[in-house]
């Protein structure tokens, strides 16, 4: 990722101020920052991108533009506030998200593992300038001079005399006056809340049952729908009989989709009604002859075969240093392989759903949805409408993954509500969600690395080649170059002089889309995966030829040694028992993890210990950033175990948890995290802890056998490709 663009204090903070009903500090994004952010400049059309009220109550209200999905950001963006403003975490409430976006200052989305390290100087800065602010307003009521007064637990105090007035007493005073342009940081050592444990705000909601997932979403008059898709990517209803669905009682209406770029939704029958159970029965009596298309013979072995055609022919080069091919042809010893990955679902705990209504109010949607500005513009596609009259309610998210960033789930209840005239509430089955997701690409790949006389490596090739989440949703890659195909490759870490990364574009009608970790979850396996066979060859331990290799790279080294000594490196497991290490940077933030596995009768194994060691730069809540690592560990736990779309007669053959398994609670590992204390650049917490875990996990199955993991899952169709030699 490219550096920040350099953003001053002043040019930071901007004010409104509305004295009736308390303090309201506004700001906004400087036009360079939103310009990277997908943002029209302020001065085109101002638009703040966040504000904090504080009330005459004394409560403190945050506006957060980021959609809670389990990731914790409705805790750690009001501590980010709470820290410089100097008001207890419990005091301060999150407002609703915004529900215009195009009225916002940056395009409205959540991924990236970006939401606190986008927000981190922003909400301090809004903090400190309240804070500013208040004491301000408290030296005036008392005609003294601000700098004998000190804002602590939401009060102002003045030292001399200790008196005291709350910031609710202040609140209206605060607002008259001028919004400080570059109010003074805390010093990090002098922090009291960034930094420890907080308890997440959302808790007591998501255990009462207040909390609102949009499947919980109720709206008068509200509709069901559910949806009939084509088996196949790119069919077609040929025939529709829709005479038993309209005899289902409760029934409404049977309704074709119409197309919808970007949606496939023109391969879509809809079944509207009362209540959704009316809706599925009445979806299940259809009778739909399909068109398969294009793709109605496309199967998992046409494409391997196509990826393994594609890697006999020279790539686009992503990275080149020294002279790769004169190295390896002089070599003392080389050794090649073959990885592969598979496509793989991001299979949400909660399935897809939409409501939404179109009056002549206008459109609502309500969604858990992680791209609000793309759900508005789908919305404005549908109905014609301005931004300014289609409105986006976050609810929170039953799980993202990166799915929820895609809008074809909004464009089928705008659609249908505007159809139905009322408010229609689109669900979708677990099997729907399967079959009809924008996938992780599937990916073939070639190695070759060259050793000298005395086993040293001395060049490294890797050759990408599969299908562009880019070039799916009609972009053009830059240079020829999907950075999400080379992410976590083109970026390889090891001092190796002569290095050769190769990607080629395959062109496939699978839809694509972001998942977890993204390219960082399939090139971080089959390069730490490979470099434990490099290391075997040449006879080196693979901890020790990883810190050889990581000299120059400090954050990489000390995530690995810290992983290293709390799992034991070294010493001596139960009989049995065997360990496999690996590390990868992702989203600014550097992973170690050491996995603790055996393996049974069968060949399958279980996984008993995941040590982890992340250096995410500065912490908000450690509490939170373990959480993420240990959910970021199962989430790539069930993909390298047993994660598998396959395609068949062109649609996918998976459907639901019997056939696309995810890990038990029974399988589930003990984790440890460590946290390093860094001061270095912040890094995203979201996604980092997915991709060294398939690798660790491979390699401890190379230490036990001997044979090396080079295609996953580790277990397909219930069978272990460990028993079957593969």
């Amino acid at each position: 990722m490219s550096a920040e663009p350099h953003v001053s204090r002043r040019d930071f903070l901007k004010t409104g101020a509305t004295v009736s009903a308390g303090l309201t500090i506004a700001f906004y994004l400087p036009s360079r920052l939103a310009e990277r952010l997908g943002a029209a400049p302020p001065d085109a059309a101002f638009a703040p991108n966040g504000w904090v009220h504080i009330g005459t109550d004394g409560m403190v209200t945050l506006t957060v533009d980021k959609s809670e999905m389990g990731q914790g950001v409705n805790t750690s963006m009001p501590m980010l506030l709470a820290e410089e403003l100097e008001v207890d975490l419990k005091t301060v409430r999150v407002g609703p998200t915004p529900e215009n976006p195009a009225a916002w200052s940056r395009r409205m989305g959540t991924g990236g593992s970006s939401s606190v390290r986008t927000s981190y100087a922003a909400l301090r800065k809004a903090g400190a300038a309240a804070r500013v602010m208040l004491v301000a307003a408290a030296a005036q009521q008392w005609g003294v001079d601000a700098a004998g007064c000190r804002a602590e637990h939401g009060t102002v105090v003045h030292a001399a005399t200790n008196r005291k007035l709350t910031y609710a007493q202040l609140a209206a005073r605060a607002a008259t006056l001028a919004v400080p342009t570059d109010p003074p940081l805390k010093d990090p050592k002098d922090f009291r809340l960034l930094g420890t444990r907080a308890p997440r705000l959302d808790t007591a909601g998501k255990v009462n049952g207040t909390a609102e997932f949009g499947i919980d979403v109720r709206v008068p008059g509200m509709l069901y729908a559910s949806i009939e898709r084509a088996p196949s990517f790119g069919g077609k209803p040929k025939r529709v009989d829709a005479s038993r669905a309209n005899a289902t009682p409760g029934v409404k209406r049977v309704v074709p989709l119409d197309s919808v770029e970007a949606a496939r939704t023109d391969s879509s029958v809809a079944v509207v009604a009362d209540h959704y159970w009316q809706a599925l029965t009445g979806r299940r009596a259809l009778t739909i002859e399909w068109d398969g298309g294009a793709n109605a013979s496309l199967d998992t072995a046409r494409i391997d075969a196509k990826l393994g055609e594609l890697a006999g022919h020279p790539g686009v080069q992503a990275r080149t240093e020294g002279d790769a091919s004169a190295a390896i042809a002089g070599a003392a010893k080389r050794i090649e392989a073959v990885y592969e990955v598979p496509y793989l679902a991001h299979a949400t705990m909660e399935p897809m759903n939409c409501t939404a209504r179109v009056d002549p109010n206008g459109c609502d949607v309500w969604a858990p949805t992680q791209g609000q500005s793309a759900a508005q513009r789908m919305a404005m596609q549908i109905t014609g409408l301005p931004p300014e009259q289609v409105r986006v309610h976050t609810t929170y998210l039953g799980g993202g993954f990166g799915r929820r960033s895609e809008p074809d789930f909004v464009a089928e209840a705008v659609q249908l509500a505007k159809a139905m005239g009322a408010p229609v509430q689109v669900i979708w089955t677990r099997e729907d969600d399967i079959r009809h997701d924008f996938y992780r690409p599937t990916t073939y790949n070639q190695f070759t690395a060259a050793f000298d006389a005395g086993g040293n490596p001395i060049a490294w090739t890797h050759h990408i080649v599969g299908p562009s989440i880019s070039v799916s949703k009609g972009n053009t890659p830059r240079n020829g170059i999907d950075g999400s195909l080379v992410e976590g490759a083109a970026n390889l870490p090891y001092g190796i002089p002569n290095i050769l990364v190769q990607q080629t574009i395959a062109d496939l009608p699978i839809p694509l889309g972001y998942w977890r970790s993204v390219g960082n979850s399939h090139n971080s396996f089959v390069t730490e995966a490979f470099f434990d066979e490099m290391a075997r060859a040449g006879g080196t331990d693979p901890y020790e030829l990883r810190r050889t290799l990581l000299a120059q790279q400090p954050r990489h080294l000390g995530v690995l040694n810290l992983a290293a000594e709390k799992a034991g490196w070294g010493k001596r497991l139960p009989e049995g028992q065997y360990r496999g290490i690996a590390v990868a940077e992702a989203f600014g933030s550097y992973v170690a993890e050491v996995a603790e596995i055996s393996i049974a009768s069968d060949g399958k194994p279980r996984v008993h210990r995941v040590v982890c060691a992340v250096d995410c730069g500065p912490t908000v809540n450690p509490d939170t950033i373990e959480a993420q690592m240990q959910g970021g560990i199962v989430y790539g736990l069930s993909a390298a175990l047993y994660g598998d779309i396959t395609i068949d007669a062109g649609g996918v053959r998976q459907g639901n948890f019997n056939d696309y398994p995810v890990v038990r609670m029974n399988e589930m590992p003990a984790v440890e995290v460590y946290i390093v204390s860094s001061t270095e650049k912040q890094g995203g917490i979201g996604e980092p802890g997915v991709p060294p875990i398939a690798p660790a996990v491979c390699n401890a199955i190379l230490s036990a056998t001997g044979t090396p993991v080079r295609r996953l899952p580790i277990i397909q169709n219930g069978k272990s490709r460990i028993a079957m030699g593969e």
